[in-house]
């Protein structure tokens, strides 16, 4: 699934293009996760200010109040002045003075949704348990090491929990614990200060890094130019089962974790 890198690549590539353009006519296709919760008129005439992130959602804050978008398994945005025909798996689009957004989701696990503003009670059920942005200077790596010392779940679990810090998804917390040598089903409490401070410098890292790569396509994932991410190429364990190791050539192992597979070297990464 879209995870922080690919928000927020797919932010960057739309976000310049719509801020100003009013919003001509919106329309919804099949039921998506959540209902909108207004009626598509309503927005209609307002006028698009900015499009921030906040984890996995995209914020695009109108004269009309806040749209939270959420791309899900498989969502991808689209933002044009000529997009071809709707086709079966669009399910959201938002015609502007500066093109068109729509959102493809083949899988229907997105989301598009309506609030008046971010401290409404719709906005707080998503985004109010979400933990601190890590490419920020709130991501503290005291405070990190802090956080996991409460928490017995396994480092990988409580990673991808979101609530300590957010936008970690699968692929990029097999890659961070791969890269500070860090085994996936180590208990988040046991790490010491100086293995979660590697910890944390690598989720940095790593995110970092999808980032410049455009993000990871594994199947079908495209920024809203509809340009693909390069990252995968360059994991050093993420979908890499039996291959050998790129540090030391062992066969990559993988597990799963509350339904995730998990990828990890065995001899690189210590329990």
């Amino acid at each position: 699934m879209p995870e922080l890198p690919e928000v927020e690549v797919t932010r960057l590539s739309f976000a310049d293009r719509i801020a100003g353009a009013k919003i001509i006519a919106l329309q919804m296709g099949k039921p998506l996760r959540w209902p909108l919760g207004c009626e598509t008129s309503q927005l209609v005439g307002h006028t698009v200010l900015q499009v921030r992130r906040r984890g996995k959602y995209l914020l695009l804050d109108t004269t009309g109040g806040l749209l939270l978008i959420h791309l899900g398994m498989s969502g991808s945005l689209g933002f044009g002045g000529e997009l071809p025909p709707l086709g079966k798996h669009d399910h959201f689009e938002m015609q502007t003075t500066a093109g068109s957004l729509r959102l493809h989701d083949p899988r229907r696990f997105g989301a598009v949704v309506h609030a008046p503003t971010e401290s409404d009670a719709v906005a707080r059920k998503l985004l109010g348990r979400l933990g601190v942005e890590p490419l920020t200077d709130a991501f503290d790596a005291l405070v990190f090491h802090r956080a996991l010392q409460r928490r017995q779940a396994a480092i990988k679990q409580v990673l991808l929990a979101g609530d300590i810090v957010v936008g970690v998804g699968n692929i990029y917390a097999s890659e961070a614990l791969f890269m500070a040598g860090i085994r996936p089903t180590v208990r988040a409490a046991r790490l010491s200060k100086p293995r979660a401070a590697k910890l944390h410098a690598a989720i940095r890292a790593v995110l970092a890094q999808a980032l410049a790569k455009g993000g990871s396509t594994l199947k079908d994932f495209s920024n809203a130019k509809g340009e693909s991410g390069y990252f995968q190429l360059d994991a050093m364990v993420y979908d890499r089962a039996g291959l050998p190791c790129k540090v030391c050539a062992a066969p990559i192992r993988t597990l799963r974790q509350g339904q995730r597979a998990t990828f990890f070297c065995a001899k690189c990464q210590k329990p």
